[in-house]
């Protein structure tokens, strides 16, 4: 794909064992960007504490990037992963400044940011005024045909009611259900769950997909309060230094890619190593200084020693290299579940599509039977992702229960879409381009009790001093989760790497 300026390949080793001449080397699996994160924050905070430190990413593609990946035909910016940073969560922004393209960043066209919800095959705009699922506005509440009546009555209801007592986890399904009903939970909460993990809310954990809900019932007494005492909060900042609450989305004017070239250009203190996997991993203890350290062999033979190794990879990969030495740690990262999506762009001339594309896209609820997700309208929700004169359609194919159509070959899954497009926006011209995406079990799913397994998982490690987790399986799926990951992965392994004076 284009879009993506990597260095070369490394030169593979030829000697049996390679042991960098530093006096700490951390070795970090997985290119995607968690591993990137770590590894650049490795580089950094080593220059900065003036520590010798070496550092190996490996990556079984030859690519980086991971779920990241642009593809940029003519003046189309097509997005096969993530299409955006979301700004609530600094760190994927803070990273874009300090790798110096901070002034790539855009906003999404904000005057035409309208979602849309396919039920009862049309198309209903989202009531304005939703904060997460809790409505802070009443009129377009009101207004709304999404709903029924008795739907929008008893969403309002959620005002007068009492928080939970317990502060355990549970399945988003139920917290939705419990606070605003089973129209708010089918009409809304489920559609915006499927498009963001491409996963059901029947057994979804709300602790680990939407904390934010649980903070607002339990400190605030409900989500409609809690909703609304956020907006104050942010009016009241808005008002103290004179700006407007900023945009919920940005991302680099020629795609996320952007920020994958970026990292790979500043990584100058990272030795590379693209389209080799890791076979096994094996703990080496010293047994003079009783320093742990560990052995990686690779798929070519060379084995690599290293004091920290950073699993950047899927649980399931991290299980198979941890298995020979650690079976419970194997075990219980196999309880985290994933399942298989794709994304498939077409574009078509402006001028054969009658839908004026005023918003940022749809979901579709689960009830409609429908073989798509959801649909990004990417040339509206961002400039400079088509040209003028044409317009840029991503849809969502796969998830939960509907696996099997990501095994569709290119030419099925386009027609798929083309035929779901013509259902629902009436476009029946042939697309200028289409490009199709497969993510073969890349959506981790967080089940309840998610978080708590994540701990577990973490505790198991404490007996291997220098292995560590991090990535999207864990604590958060979003780009900017996985930078925040990578960055604390990274000052761990300083910390623990640093002597102690």
């Amino acid at each position: 794909m284009s879009g993506i300026n990597h260095r070369p390949r490394m030169r593979r080793a030829q000697s049996t064992v390679h042991n960098p001449q530093h006096s700490s080397h951390v070795l970090v699996i997985g290119g995607g960007i968690a591993g990137l994160s770590t590894a650049y924050a490795l580089q950094e905070q080593a220059h900065l504490a003036r520590m010798p430190l070496a550092c190996t990413l490996i990556e079984a593609q030859e690519r980086l990037g991971g779920v990241i990946l642009t593809e940029r035909v003519d003046d189309f910016v097509i997005e096969a992963g993530p299409d955006s940073l979301l700004t609530q969560k600094p760190w994927g922004l803070d990273l874009c400044r300090t790798l110096g393209i901070g002034d790539r960043l855009i906003a999404t066209n904000d005057r035409q940011r309208k979602i849309y919800i396919f039920w009862g095959g049309r198309l209903h705009p989202l009531p304005e005024g939703l904060v997460l699922i809790a409505p802070t506005r009443f009129m377009p509440l009101l207004r709304s045909q999404l709903l029924s009546w008795p739907g929008k009555i008893r969403m309002g209801l959620e005002y007068f009611l009492p928080p939970r007592p317990s502060n355990g986890d549970e399945n988003l399904a139920g917290f939705v259900r419990r606070r605003l009903g089973r129209e708010a939970l089918e009409k809304i909460a489920d559609p915006l769950l499927a498009g963001i993990y491409a996963g059901s809310s029947d057994g979804m954990s709300v602790l680990a997909t939407f904390p934010r809900l649980r903070e607002f019932e339990h400190r605030h007494g409900g989500l409609i309060r809690g909703a609304l005492a956020q907006r104050r909060a942010l009016r009241q900042v808005s008002s103290t230094n004179g700006h407007s609450p900023t945009t919920l989305f940005m991302a680099p004017r020629r795609g996320m890619g952007e920020i994958v070239e970026a990292l790979s250009r500043r990584l100058d203190q990272v030795v590379l190593r693209l389209g080799q996997t890791v076979q096994r991993v094996t703990p080496h203890g010293d047994g003079v200084t009783g320093k742990q350290g560990y052995v990686v062999r690779l798929n070519d033979a060379t084995a690599l020693q290293a004091d920290a190794v950073v699993f950047a990879t899927p649980a399931p990969i991290t299980a198979s290299m941890v298995e020979d030495f650690h079976p419970r740690l194997a075990t219980a990262l196999r309880t985290i579940p994933y399942v298989s999506s794709a994304t498939i762009s077409l574009a078509y001339w402006r001028g054969d599509v009658s839908h004026p594309l005023d918003g940022f896209g749809f979901l579709v609820g689960k009830r409609e039977g429908r073989r798509i997700m959801a649909a990004t309208w990417s040339s509206t929700k961002f400039s400079h992702r088509a040209p003028t004169d044409a317009v840029l359609i991503r849809s969502f194919v796969g998830g939960t229960g509907r696996e099997e159509l990501v095994r569709l070959d290119d030419a099925a899954l386009i027609q798929l879409v083309r035929e779901e497009l013509g259902a629902i926006l009436g476009i029946t011209a042939m697309p200028l381009l289409a490009r199709v995406y497969r993510w073969e079990r890349a959506n981790p799913q967080y089940f309840v009790g998610h978080l708590e397994r994540v701990d577990a998982m973490e505790q198991l490690l404490v007996s291997y001093p220098g292995l560590y987790l991090t990535g999207s399986a864990y604590r958060g799926v979003g780009v900017p989760d996985c930078i925040h990951q990578g960055l604390l992965t990274a000052e761990r392994i300083m910390t623990a790497l640093t002597p102690v004076v």
